[in-house]
């Protein structure tokens, strides 16, 4: 019957449309909804529930104000946001390793409905694969102020909720056949940073014991930072910046407020660093849950036990500017002041420029710079750092560029998630991949998965590790069949060679 027993009470869940041997339980609550007198709290235990709760479509997402293809939308009064949902073989099988995926979306928008995450296809591998939401925005990484009215309200509530969810995880996984024992926490994007994050914490210690990381982001703000963040929504809001003011407006309000200083940044080119993709929501560093940025962290041993398996793709940012987040550059004096905003040296700018002949226009060497800057040289080291801190850590990049009837198509943000999931069937994502998949991808997600796969199962994903001085070792790169991989992606000895830190936007 598809019925599973949870310590809040028995849930039913549904065949695959897929594949019959796998079960989808969706929409399961694992922590009570966060509004009303929990608004801006740390998230509390799910309300346990008599006879059996039918979990066969995905919960509400959470406030934001993004509509993704095949995704649902964000509607206002949907309260039960925190939910998750599992995949599991259909035979009855236990003590199956389990992956937690957490998703990304600039802790602003996305969901674990999205069709990208269906987890039928590593389910047949024989995991047991848990998505989830979280709260996103304000609601979920806003920084609230104390008032001495009541107790405090937590930053990084989004991160609570991830552990939360993995807390859920331990106690529960055990009834659809995973073992609490063999979890692996992963994520893209800002999914892969909030991973990092619960890998730099002591409250996620020992919840998950090996981690992969997919384009990790380079953002985590002061709480100072936040603080200001707070004053300019609340300001665009209406309603004082204090914990009673916010509380007064809606989640609604807030998601508008944040949108319209959002778009405030993106048309001012003299607002610094946020002008160029203003992303103004991440973790904190509040020294309460998160002592520094988790780069600082993982450098000195924080989470050296979990084994650790990095990725990320050789031309990220030229996602971002097709979907139009990103300012366009495309003009030497808007070039030189990208660089300056960033801090970044002459002649590294001009090595980029060298190193991309073929491309010629200030655009693309903006968009390789900021892509390294963000992504790739960030998810790089934080994949070095673990290694020399005596972690045990894999790095790939994802450098497919053609393949399906879309022709020519790039190695950009997100573009490697479809590939490791095993749905390069869903249409939805062929905007990412470069249309209908054709023989050679299909091969590529086979390896991919099985790379994931492998490493949840066994922490092998088929190639060696890093040195423990952090750069030696294999590093897998992904192309289809008959791709030639790209000498590097990421430029590293151009960024070391200029002697930069990586700057926070």
């Amino acid at each position: 019957m598809d019925v599973f027993t949870a310590k809040a009470g028995q849930v039913r869940g549904r065949r695959s449309g897929r594949d019959p041997g796998i079960v989808a339980v969706l929409g399961l609550p694992y922590a009570a909804p966060p509004f009303g007198a929990d608004r801006f709290r740390e998230p509390r235990p799910a309300q346990a529930w008599d006879g059996v709760r039918e979990c066969t479509a995905f919960g509400p997402v959470a406030p934001q104000s993004a509509e993704l293809p095949g995704s649902p939308a964000w509607s206002p009064g949907d309260e039960d946001i925190l939910t998750l949902n599992i995949w599991a073989p259909a035979n009855g099988a236990g003590s199956l390793p389990v992956l937690v995926w957490i998703h990304g979306g600039a802790y602003v928008f996305g969901s674990s409905a999205q069709p990208d995450f269906d987890g039928t296809s590593l389910a047949a591998r024989g995991l047991v694969v848990v998505t989830l939401n979280y709260r996103l925005g304000f609601e979920g990484f806003g920084h609230v102020p104390a008032d001495g009215e009541g107790p405090a309200c937590p930053d990084n509530r989004g991160l609570l909720d991830q552990i939360a969810a993995l807390e859920w995880v331990q106690g529960n996984i055990a009834a659809f056949g995973g073992s609490p024992g063999r979890v692996t926490v992963a994520g893209q994007s800002s999914g892969a940073t909030s991973v990092a994050c619960l890998m730099a914490t002591e409250r996620a210690r020992g919840l998950f014991h090996r981690a992969i990381l997919h384009s990790a982001v380079n953002a985590c703000a002061t709480v100072e930072g936040a603080a200001r963040t707070t004053a300019e929504v609340a300001a665009a809001a209406g309603v004082p910046a204090t914990r009673a003011g916010l509380l007064a407006a809606s989640p609604q309000t807030l998601v508008s407020a944040s949108d319209r200083i959002v778009d405030r940044y993106r048309h001012d080119p003299g607002s610094g660093q946020r002008h160029y993709d203003p992303a103004i929501y991440g973790p904190v560093a509040d020294d309460v849950l998160l002592p520094s940025d988790p780069l600082e962290s993982l450098a000195a041993g924080a989470g050296a036990e979990v084994e650790l398996l990095v990725c990320h793709t050789t031309e990220e940012y030229w996602l971002l500017d097709a979907v139009g987040s990103s300012a366009k550059v495309t003009t030497e004096r808007q070039l030189g002041a990208f660089a300056r905003d960033f801090g970044l040296p002459p002649q590294l700018v001009d090595a980029y420029r060298d190193r991309l002949p073929d491309a010629g226009p200030v655009l693309d060497a903006y968009l390789a710079l900021y892509g390294d800057l963000l992504f790739a040289e960030y998810s790089s080291r934080l994949a070095e750092a673990h290694a020399r801190a005596g972690g045990r850590t894999f790095l790939s990049r994802f450098d497919r560029r053609c393949g399906g009837d879309g022709g020519r198509v790039r190695a950009w943000h997100c573009a490697d998630i479809p590939f490791a999931f095993g749905n390069l069937h869903e249409e939805s994502l062929h905007f990412l991949t470069g249309g209908p998949p054709g023989p050679a991808d299909h091969e590529l997600s086979h390896r991919m998965a099985g790379a994931w796969a492998a490493f949840a199962t066994h922490g092998e994903p088929g190639w060696a590790p890093l040195s423990g001085g952090g750069e030696g070792g294999a590093v897998r790169v992904w192309c289809a069949a008959g791709e030639e991989a790209r000498e590097t992606g990421t430029f590293r000895d151009r960024w070391r060679a200029a002697g930069l830190p990586l700057l926070a936007p």
